[in-house]
């Protein structure tokens, strides 16, 4: 019997028709090693599964599935603005129209939401540490009229304790700003580093004049009970993130 989803929902103070979830691993259909909330049809998951699974989240939204646009993801900076054409390529998604999701999937690399406080235009960004250090945040703010008048919320991803990587992704950051030296420390192995991608993401969005962010205090890395993570198993799942503008 499949159990019910596992939703995040965010604690911000996003506008009353603003809503927003992240999912988590469980409550869906998809067997091991996609167990079982998986929405990414790319990981070797049996098709129908994932769909049945994607239909568990738009009936969360009440939405039809066939508004959503799972966006092919590659790790860069390009934002689409939705209702849009399938395919979409892109790590990023912004809208103004109501009951349009705004998706972005993960399992380790970060997500980010987005809204105005009046509450006409969200986003969703895709954030791995080349995106991120790339400036797909900055591109995300870009979206928007005012940064002063945007919130961001940073749902999970892998943790500053689980993400090690060598010195040449410290030097790409420290070369965008000095300030990212503060969210790397020496790691277990020789010349590596482990990152914390919430900083990053939050020196980012501050230097972009985003002055209220939220959420970023989980490890996908730590918690397989309750999230994928590709750095972890490999082979696994996709977790989704998603705003829309409900009327």
């Amino acid at each position: 019997m499949v159990s019910e989803p596992e939703f995040i929902i965010p604690d911000w103070p996003a506008p009353k028709g603003v809503k927003a979830v992240s999912t988590t691993r469980t409550g869906g259909f998809s067997v091991a090693p996609w167990d079982s909330l998986n929405f990414g049809d790319h990981v070797g998951d049996d098709p129908q599964k994932v769909g049945q699974n994607r239909l568990r989240l738009a009936d969360w939204t009440g939405i039809p599935v066939a508004e959503f646009r799972f966006m092919d993801q590659v790790h860069g900076i390009e934002f689409a603005e939705l209702p849009a054409e399938l395919p979409v390529q892109a790590d990023g998604c912004v809208t103004s129209q109501p009951r349009v999701p705004c998706l972005v999937m993960a399992a380790d690399c970060l997500p980010v939401l987005f809204c105005n406080r009046a509450g006409t235009r969200v986003a969703a960004a895709h954030a791995g540490w080349r995106g991120l250090c790339q400036g797909v945040l900055e591109q995300a703010v870009a979206q928007f009229d005012d940064p002063a008048e945007l919130m961001a919320w940073l749902g999970p991803a892998i943790g500053p304790e689980q993400f090690e990587v060598g010195v040449e992704v410290r030097e790409a950051f420290v070369e965008k700003d000095s300030e990212a030296l503060q969210a790397f420390v020496p790691g277990r192995a020789r010349g590596h580093f482990l990152a914390d991608l919430y900083s990053l993401a939050r020196q980012r969005l501050t230097s972009a004049g985003v002055t209220e962010i939220y959420g970023g205090h989980w490890c996908t890395f730590s918690d397989p009970e309750r999230f994928f993570s590709y750095r972890r198993d490999g082979v696994t799942g996709r977790m989704a993130s998603l705003i829309f503008i409900e009327y």
